[in-house]
């Protein structure tokens, strides 16, 4: 029964993708070369919310995981902040802040969660690649348009 809920906290950190989505000030900004082509970001998106559903769910069963349920919780809120700061607000350095400390937050819930259950850790690791891409891509856009 808790999979929905894990799966309703994305949905509605997704959900801020709808209501702040890359528009014309996203567009004229100078960008990397590495940045994925548009099309990449929904699909990679879906793909990592089910991840993280399944992975809160998992966790959510196993014995002494509350403080990566915790990590989990904070994680999907800092998630959720990130977009209308940088779409919305175009706030570029505030955004990279939000990005780093959820990168750190998630690492740190990665490690938690590979000691409790391998499958669990190895789950959440292509979040953690993906962060990884967004902060270099949030941090090259930061350095390319001040």
């Amino acid at each position: 029964m808790t999979f929905p809920i894990f799966l309703l906290a994305c949905a509605a950190a997704a959900s801020s993708g709808f209501f702040f989505k890359p528009d014309e000030w996203y567009a004229s900004l100078e960008k990397p070369g590495f940045t994925p082509p548009n099309w990449v970001f929904p699909v990679a998106w879906t793909t990592l919310y089910l991840l993280l559903a399944w992975a809160g769910y998992r966790l959510s069963l196993l014995p002494g995981s509350q403080m990566v349920l915790a990590l989990w919780a904070a994680q999907i809120a800092l998630n959720t902040l990130w977009t209308p700061v940088f779409f919305g607000a175009h706030r570029l350095f505030a955004s990279l802040v939000i990005l780093v400390l959820l990168w750190l937050v998630v690492a740190v819930m990665l490690v938690l969660a590979m000691r409790l259950d391998v499958i669990t850790g190895l789950i959440l690791f292509p979040y953690l690649v993906w962060l990884s891409l967004a902060a270099a891509l949030n941090f090259s856009i930061l350095r390319k348009n001040p």
